[in-house]
């Protein structure tokens, strides 16, 4: 028998349920995009020992982009399988995959094995959005993705630490190993903790009428498979994957160019790197926030909530023109404070976008939204790392920084141009 405190914490999870389960997210996001950052940090050291320029390291991003650009395939498997079996396959894969990484002798190992691992994890927003979908209320959602999307940043930071140590205790390899074990303790977790709301024994009554009563009877799932073409005819889905296509080349030269940039252009050490480079992603965690925030206060001032979203996304393009100036500076400090200033109004911006795929989409198609969505926005980050490894030797970073400075204003325009609000009738339902 339980004493009272143990019933009283059970009965307070209980109510609380769905705040674990996006926690739960939260670190298995911190844990995929650990792993994939650790190509980035390590990257100084192996390609001087494997003898790899900038133009074959293009090569090995492009790779990794090539295969997370499958997400739409990932998705589409999240939305029948589910989340609970869909998460521990493809979390077991990322750690062996990340492993995989120590065994490389040349670049073309490393091509093969990142663009393995891209497929893999593109279980990082699929994944979270449908989460967020069936355990969040509509006024939460915000909220619960901008908690889910710290991962991204948390991981990100840690990366430069945590493979600084791991170098330093053994060698390149050794970073590998060590963040794709922490993906298999991830998916064990996952495995162990994880049911949805309808099944998890956890869950209090209470909490489970809670988010059922919260969401939209339009975007209630229905029995039918995802139905992909459909999907693709609407412009409301056009609305979010060109403003993604747009932004996430931020973050592609946040996460793997940002510490070759520091090295060529201020001659950074590893030991800088690890001081520096995970200051981008403090700074883009605030934005995790800020943003979800900015739409609450919006939407309390009346304003409603797709709208509240276009306003936020808007606000962090308008911050991202910072990052023009990032080639331009003279002083590392400088050029790191601003590269800051890019990762908050990223993730600003960033989470907000991603999130309104919950505000426009029945629940079974979440996940295949997501999916179709991130293959445009890593199709930016494919199409953008590949002409830096092209052009960087000729023409340097400061145009590509340019670029970045400017990509968002256009992505706000489309956002504000394509999307619409789903009346109750485009359902099927009575107006």
């Amino acid at each position: 028998m339980r004493t009272i405190r143990e019933s009283m914490m059970f009965g307070r999870r209980g109510r609380m349920m769905r705040w674990w389960i996006i926690g739960l997210v939260m670190l298995g996001t911190v844990v995929n995009y650990l792993t994939r950052s650790t190509l980035a940090v390590a990257a100084p050291t192996f390609m001087a020992e494997l003898h790899i320029d900038e133009r074959h390291y293009s090569w090995i991003t492009a790779a990794f982009q090539g295969g997370i650009m499958l997400q739409p395939v990932v998705g589409y498997i999240l939305d029948v399988i589910g989340l609970r079996s869909g998460l521990v396959l493809f979390g077991l894969a990322w750690g062996v995959l990340t492993m995989a990484h120590g065994l490389a002798t040349n670049w073309q190992w490393l091509a093969v094995v990142r663009g393995a691992l891209g497929f893999t994890e593109g279980t990082s927003h699929t994944g979270g959005l449908k989460v967020v979908s069936e355990w969040f209320p509509a006024r939460e959602r915000g909220l619960a993705g901008g908690i889910y999307n710290l991962g991204a940043s948390a991981g990100s930071a840690l990366a430069a630490p945590l493979v600084a140590w791991s170098i330093w205790m053994w060698n390149w390899r050794g970073a590998f190993v060590v963040a794709g074990a922490l993906a298999i303790g991830w998916a064990l977790l996952w495995l162990r903790f994880y049911q949805p709301p309808d099944l998890h024994r956890t869950i209090s009554e209470e909490e489970r009428a809670l988010i059922l009563g919260g969401q939209e009877s339009y975007l209630q799932a229905t029995a039918a498979r995802p139905p992909i073409l459909s999907i693709l005819r609407q412009r409301n889905f056009w609305g979010i994957a060109i403003p993604r296509l747009l932004a996430d080349p931020v973050w592609g030269t946040l996460t793997f160019w940002m510490p070759l940039y520091l090295t060529r252009a201020y001659g950074f050490d590893l030991k800088q790197i690890a001081l520096s480079a995970f200051l981008p992603f403090l700074a883009a965690d605030l934005g995790c926030l800020f943003g979800p925030a900015l739409v609450l206060r919006l939407e309390r001032r009346g304003i409603r909530l797709v709208d509240a979203r276009r306003w936020t996304f808007t606000l962090g393009a308008l911050m991202m023109m910072g990052m023009m100036f990032v080639g331009y500076v003279k002083s590392p400090y400088l050029a790191v404070g601003l590269l800051c200033l890019g990762g908050f109004a990223h993730q600003t911006l960033s989470v907000t976008c991603i999130t309104m795929a919950t505000d426009l989409f029945r629940r079974n198609e979440v996940g295949t939204v997501a999916g179709l969505a991130g293959l445009a926005a890593n199709g930016g980050v494919l199409l953008f790392s590949l002409a830096i490894g092209a052009l960087v030797a000729t023409i340097g970073y400061s145009p590509f920084f340019v670029a970045l400075g400017l990509f968002d204003l256009v992505a706000a325009v489309v956002l504000w141009s394509l999307v619409r609000v789903p009346a109750r009738s485009e359902r099927g339902l009575p107006a």
